[in-house]
């Protein structure tokens, strides 16, 4: 019989990269099966008992526990705290870590610096130049209103992130190179990019999310302005390490996972006003009119059966980050797990939450 899911007794592991490199290491669970284990082998149906995960999908959990979808789960979870790809990534070399939520970039960087991954899961926004995720935020007092004003800025930059990705795509489609600009390297959590905007320590920088509104809100005055950046921004992913996935039992486990992963997803867009009131107030303290704005600035998931466009737009980006970093090519078929590629799509199909 399956073990019903459960928070477990260390439910919320620290985000913390020094923690989870000195004290976490079991977190994940016994030590994962050698990674030449084929991952063509076909998904099971069900999950052996004794399963268990250990998952970083910081905000999306939520969703999955309101929608009801977390008693689906016949494996054992224990949600871990933390998000993003710094993180993820020191999580799984910890092996305090099986799945992560991240975008496209920390897939890439995962693979250069010596850590195998792939996508199981994939998400982006339907009309994604219309409900973008970031936007370029311009000091005050900064004459930024083009791309092409960014020559000689102060530019916002973090390596292995979506956010610095973004910036190497924004210069080349405004015929600039690093070299035309100033990078500075910060870190993108939190509220290091609108800080370092504010204080003038950069002069530009992506920032998403509520972030654009409050930082229009609370600098406009001075002169902080936002910009488009007219590029698509939109991917989301879940990735696991090839080790990891070549456990059969910890493979089904994260299948069930993406099912309902899929589900609630549908759900949230189903029911904004619940969603903003018991997660964007009352969990993380924000006001209504704030999640309203992030709910109508997000759009509606698309969750392809193919990730056929998928992986050609993410080799594009692949290639782009080779030659300017100077790391070796890959192929973006090599960061899917092709097993999972209709696994989200055909729980929309079947229905659910």
């Amino acid at each position: 019989m399956n073990q019903p899911f459960t928070m477990g007794r260390r439910a919320l592991l620290s985000a913390g990269l020094g923690a989870l490199a000195l004290g976490l290491t079991a977190c994940a669970g016994d030590d994962p099966p050698d990674a030449t284990v084929a991952l063509d082998t076909p998904l099971a149906e069900s999950v052996p008992s004794g399963t268990r995960l250990v998952i970083g999908d910081k905000e999306h959990q939520k969703a999955i526990e309101f929608s009801g979808e977390a008693k689906k789960l016949t494996f054992e979870v224990e949600w871990a705290n933390l998000s993003g790809g710094p993180q993820t990534l020191e999580a799984f070399r910890a092996r305090a870590l099986d799945l992560g939520s991240v975008a496209d970039i920390p897939p890439i960087h995962s693979h250069w610096t010596g850590i195998p991954t792939r996508i199981v899961a994939s998400k982006f926004r339907q009309d994604p130049l219309e409900h973008a995720i970031y936007r370029l935020g311009i000091a005050p007092g900064v004459a930024v209103a083009s791309l092409a004003d960014l020559r000689g800025k102060k530019v916002a930059y973090s390596p292995g992130q979506a956010q610095g990705a973004l910036v190497l795509r924004v210069l080349r489609k405004a015929g600039l190179s690093k070299q035309d600009v100033q990078l500075i390297e910060l870190p993108s959590t939190g509220d290091v990019y609108a800080n370092a905007l504010a204080s003038r320590q950069v002069e530009v920088a992506p920032i998403g999310g509520v972030q654009v509104k409050r930082y229009e809100g609370k600098y406009g005055k001075d002169g902080a302005t936002t910009i488009a950046h007219g590029l698509r921004d939109d991917p989301g992913h879940l990735y696991a390490p090839i080790t990891v996935l070549a456990d059969p039992a910890k493979a089904a486990a994260i299948r069930q996972y993406v099912q309902v992963w899929a589900r609630a997803w549908r759900w949230r867009e189903a029911n904004p006003d619940e969603w903003i009131d018991r997660y964007y107030v009352k969990d993380q303290g924000l006001t209504a009119e704030d999640g309203r704005w992030i709910v109508a600035n997000a759009g509606v998931a698309d969750i392809p059966p193919s990730w056929a466009d998928a992986i050609s737009r993410h080799q594009e980006t692949i290639d782009l980050l080779a030659e300017e970093t100077g790391n070796k090519p890959l192929k973006a078929e090599d960061l899917y797990d092709r097993r999972y590629e209709t696994v989200a799509a055909d729980a929309l199909a079947a229905g659910g939450a």
